[in-house]
């Protein structure tokens, strides 16, 4: 379930599935833990591979079965395969086509190019706590930010100019200058240091209102 959610949430990826049936050969079927990308909501086993497989294997995993899902997938198109081992120590064994097998630990980044956009942390197909951050940046990814941390200075940034802008309407209230409807609309076009200098001019200026 992690490993699935970190990949589907990713922001390049719009089909995802987990146990999804292929056909990668007219009397071959393969069932990948988690699929990316070829995963169409149709029922009946889907023609050819996805683009990234993710397999989970424990101590007791049948071995033979599992070369022959990886040897099948990637004959078929798949380019990735990415083998989460559970079994101490937690590894991820990464196979390409024309690739020997490598072996990624925890702390080391997978990369998937045309199927994900981010990376995924090893621990995050596997550990509850890194999971949660990949989804949550995919998630606000998926909603135009680029981090927790661009949200949170975007958020102070509109906190301190929301501040300002009231800072000079009090100041033209209190100094009897008058705004126009367009030049009060304007400063929420503003950024804080335009504001700041707004507000020094306007301070200089002592615009009074006519009679």
């Amino acid at each position: 379930m992690l490993g699935g959610a970190v990949v589907a949430w990713d922001p390049a990826v719009s089909e995802a599935g987990a146990g999804t049936g292929y056909r990668p050969a007219p009397e071959v079927l393969r069932a990948p833990r988690v699929a990316v990308g070829n995963v169409p909501d149709t029922p009946g086993w889907v023609p050819g591979a996805p683009a990234l497989a993710i397999e989970y294997a424990d101590a007791d995993n049948d071995e033979a079965r599992l070369a022959w899902t990886i040897d099948d997938l990637l004959g078929a198109g798949t380019r990735w395969v990415w083998v989460v081992r559970l079994a101490a120590p937690r590894h991820v064994e990464v196979h390409a086509p024309g690739e020997p097998p490598r072996r990624a630990l925890p702390g080391e980044l997978l990369h998937a190019p045309g199927a994900l956009q981010n990376p995924v942390q090893v621990e995050a197909l596997y550990d509850r706590a890194a999971a949660q951050r990949a989804i949550l940046t995919s998630l606000l990814q998926r909603e135009g930010h680029s981090s927790l941390e661009s949200l949170r200075d975007r958020g102070l940034r509109e906190g301190r100019n929301e501040g300002l802008q009231q800072a000079v309407r009090d100041v033209c209230d209190v100094l009897g200058i008058a705004l126009s409807t367009d030049e009060d609309a304007s400063l929420l076009e503003l950024d804080g240091p335009a504001l700041a200098a707004l507000l020094e001019r306007l301070k200089r200026e002592r615009r009074w209102p006519l009679p």
